[in-house]
């Protein structure tokens, strides 16, 4: 970062404008000033800021809600409070909502250089700290890949926030999105780090054993346990469990769960001495917990106390710019792995990438990547390459083709197969989708030669 870069300050006394204005142009920087939260805010919107200033107490549209504009708009951008004593405790409420740091009033020019020079330096180490290959990717230490779309930029400001503390997390979204990985995350990120972190796939569990498995059992208790058992939450005693698909668990082992959670302590099947046990919570399932609750199946009272923070993570459909950073980090990834040349996918190919819909989402990106690059008998990955997962410019159909427009019989043949292969050869389903019998599709198949 230069000493050209632009600051933004917000407060509405004069006095604190000028002479912070004063000092930082005497460091050589840009400075832009406004004396309301309305006009702050319009500025940041319309003109590129490297760092903001901003008073707490402002006239109209206070400094807390230009704070939040400003995160949500720009998650990365450093903003600085400024504060009276008697609003310390605000400022630090802030900092837990994204803001950098804070000045308390009367601050000397010193204490404005170097805090503006940190928030400045700490800008840049996010700018130049990039994946290798993903320019627009910011390192962040998260080893996960991150999204540029503001959907997951919302997403990981969240992850950041909550990582430190203790709080339960429930994480929610569809099937491949990444929740375990994000899970993950928050306890690479948290103090918690060095301890263990045990998944527990609440989907995989066999429902007679799902409660020996969490709780342990001791020796003689029931037929076959021939020996004392720690359970999962004894393992991860000081670290953190991740409760995955936590949707499939019974009614009577969500009320044991709910005792562990609220209690922090376990009891081992037939045991009657219950141990205690320091841990952190996360959760994650693809349903929606509320409509299990309406339904009853699933605890109101353990659904609250499991989505003490509500993470969301999107879809890849619906965050589809985030496509070509994901492709580039696996095509690294999966190039260094097994030691191949990097291939990288045409234009086509890459324009079918991104025009996929992506059912199975990141993990069914990440497969048809590595997929791709076994199979490519070329220096680059090329359409054909991808017919193996259903994946095609969908639309090329119905395009004409060098010699005319294609005839209903072969647009017919073509469309059979781009479902066929979406469907991985699945028969049954390619004929509910085509609004065919079975029989019928096999005919077809048989005619045009797609077996």
């Amino acid at each position: 970062m230069t000493n050209k870069a632009t600051i933004l300050i917000i407060d509405d006394e004069e006095g604190i404008r000028d002479s912070c204005s004063q000092v930082l142009n005497q460091e050589g920087y840009l400075v832009n000033i406004a004396d309301n939260g309305k006009t702050g805010w319009e500025h940041f919107k319309k003109s590129p800021t490297d760092v903001v200033l901003l008073d707490l107490k402002l006239p109209g549209l206070n400094g807390m809600e230009v704070l939040e504009k400003i995160k949500k708009m720009s998650p990365d951008s450093p903003v600085i409070i400024i504060t009276g004593f008697a609003t310390i405790e605000s400022a630090v409420n802030t900092m837990k909502r994204g803001a950098f740091d804070y000045l308390a009033k009367p601050f000397s020019s010193q204490e404005l250089r170097v805090i503006v020079k940190k928030a400045l330096d700490s800008r840049k180490t996010q700018e130049t700290s990039l994946t290798p290959g993903l320019k627009t990717a910011r390192d962040d230490n998260f080893t996960m890949v991150k999204g540029k779309s503001k959907s997951m930029a919302k997403v990981l400001d969240i992850v950041k926030r909550v990582s430190p503390t203790e709080s339960t997390v429930l994480i929610t979204g569809e099937s491949g999105t990444g929740k375990e990985l994000l899970a993950a995350e928050i306890h690479n990120h948290s103090p918690r780090k060095n301890a263990p972190f045990v998944v527990v796939d609440c989907g995989a569990l066999v429902e007679t054993l799902f409660e020996s498995e969490l709780f342990g059992h001791v020796k003689g208790s029931f037929t076959g346990a021939s020996m004392t058992k720690h359970g999962r939450f004894e393992v991860a005693d000081g670290g953190t469990i991740f409760l995955d698909e936590i949707s499939n668990i019974s009614l009577n082992i969500q009320a044991k769960l709910l005792r562990a959670i609220q209690e922090r302590e376990v009891t081992r099947i037939g045991s009657t001495k219950p141990i205690t046990v320091d841990i952190r919570i996360l959760a994650a399932t693809h349903e929606n917990l509320a409509d299990c609750v309406r339904k009853g199946k699933f605890r109101e009272d353990l659904f609250y106390r499991l989505s003490v923070v509500p993470i969301h993570i999107p879809p890849l459909r619906e965050r589809k710019e985030d496509i070509p950073l994901l492709l580039n980090h696996f095509l690294l990834k999966h190039s260094k792995k097994s030691g191949m040349k990097l291939k990288i996918p045409s234009p086509k190919a890459t324009k079918a990438l991104l025009e996929h819909e992506w059912p199975g989402n990141i993990r069914e990106l990440e497969n048809t990547v590595e997929r791709a690059m076994v199979l490519c008998q070329k220096d680059r990955i090329e359409l054909e390459d991808l017919f193996y997962h259903g994946i095609s410019l969908r639309p090329s159909f119905l395009q004409p083709a060098e010699e005319g427009y294609k005839s209903l019989k072969e647009i017919e043949k073509e469309y059979i197969k781009i479902v066929l292969q979406s469907q991985y050869g699945n028969r049954t389903k390619t004929a509910k989708i085509l609004s065919i019998d079975r029989k019928t599709l096999l005919s077809k198949i048989k005619k045009y030669n797609l077996s």
